[in-house]
């Protein structure tokens, strides 16, 4: 069965999102009416693997893993695990901040279990993505993010957020914002596919030794943007 891309319903969440940005579920109903095929393919392409076919076989979700904040303050310094830590805590977020505003989306990526299991997981990987590319929670970081998101999952409903919060922050940055962008796509498309990581190992890792297996570069048109988003970065390889 083909997803169809849905630009009615589209239509109606960003006409809401700009209505009241507040209402953060309206991201994940825009994004899901534009998705079309391309959760599910990622989720074929990630049972595939060695890794998702161990995770597949499992009732356990990455959550399960995020929200064991002792285990999290007990790992190395300078690891994945305590950097995340320390994103969480910088802007007072909990490891299940999406879940409330992706449930009551009512998202309808749910025609096979597989499929379905992929599209949480990839939501509980946001934030590590955050801290692995060094994109930070400012919305010039998010709609980067968004775009390096884009290169890797070929969902159109990111593609085009990034897009319309590149041109949101046009006043403010001019055309610096779209180089930002652009970086993050290129940079999403050279970087190794995040989501057929095992996170829940590599948070044991250094975060610098992350970056490097999985090929993920430094964002220098974006740290331009955010020189606090620059310093942060070089603070965390650096540990």
């Amino acid at each position: 069965m083909t997803n169809r891309i849905q630009p009615r319903v589209a239509f109606k969440a960003i006409k809401a999102l700009i209505q009241n940005p507040e209402e953060t579920e309206q991201v994940f109903v825009f994004v899901d009416a534009m998705a079309g095929d391309a959760t599910k393919k990622c989720a074929r392409r990630f049972e595939a693997t060695a890794a998702g076919k161990r995770i597949f076989s499992t009732d356990a979700t990455l959550l399960d893993t995020l929200v064991q904040r002792e285990k999290l303050e007990s790992m190395d310094e300078g690891s994945l695990g305590r950097a995340y830590l320390a994103f969480l805590d910088s802007g007072n977020l909990t490891p299940d901040g999406l879940l409330e505003a992706s449930d009551s989306a009512d998202m309808s990526m749910n025609e096979d279990r597989n499929t379905h299991r992929l599209a949480i997981r990839l939501r509980d990987q946001h934030d590590l993505w955050h801290v692995t590319t060094g994109y930070r929670r400012d919305v010039a970081g998010e709609a980067s993010l968004l775009a390096f998101t884009y290169a890797q999952t070929k969902n159109r409903g990111l593609g085009l957020i990034s897009i319309i919060g590149g041109l949101k922050l046009f006043r403010h940055y001019g055309f610096s914002i779209f180089k930002s962008l652009w970086e993050g796509y290129r940079l999403g498309k050279r970087s190794a596919w995040l989501p057929q990581q095992e996170w829940e190992t590599l948070l044991l890792l250094p975060l610098a030794q992350v970056r490097d297996l999985l090929n993920v570069g430094r964002p220098d048109f974006y740290s331009q943007l955010s020189p606090k988003a620059l310093e942060n970065h070089s603070e965390e390889v650096a540990a």
